[in-house]
């Protein structure tokens, strides 16, 4: 992973754990051991789905770039489901607390949204990729001298 995606990866990751861990303490106090493991697992599930999304979002945009726009939103279409498909899964398990699992799903997965947002417009990226075959003198513009 190039450091720019890896960069991006941890300005997301990062504020999605933290939001994680505090989630875990709160609801370890008001909700139990059962709480904070929800918490903790929500908190994976977030990670996990989001930063596999992010990869794919990143080899997408390298490899095939007419395709990004569509993919992206194909792909956040995607984790939602998914992430609502975790929370039917274990609406009514006895592993931990479904209630605190659904709270800090949806905080964690907003904190991820925001911290790539913020990482994405912090970013230093091209638009344009320089073209390397003229080696930095600049290109005639076609009129014979």
């Amino acid at each position: 992973m190039p450091s720019n995606d890896a960069r991006m990866l941890a300005q997301a990751a990062v504020p999605t754990a933290a939001v994680g861990a505090v989630a875990a303490v709160i609801s370890g106090v008001v909700a139990g051991g059962k709480g904070a493991i929800g918490a903790v697992a929500a908190t994976l599930v977030v990670v996990l789905f989001m930063g596999i999304g992010l990869y794919v979002l990143q080899r997408t945009a390298k490899s095939l770039p007419h395709l990004f726009q569509a993919m992206g939103l194909m792909l956040y279409a995607a984790q939602i489901l998914l992430l609502f498909v975790f929370v039917a899964a274990f609406k009514n398990t006895t592993l931990f607390d479904p209630k605190v699992f659904a709270i800090t799903l949806v905080a964690g997965t907003l904190a991820w949204i925001a911290a790539q947002a913020r990482a994405h417009m912090k970013a230093k990226i091209l638009y344009v990729e320089p073209d390397s075959t003229t080696g930095g003198k600049p290109e005639k513009s076609g009129h014979p001298s």
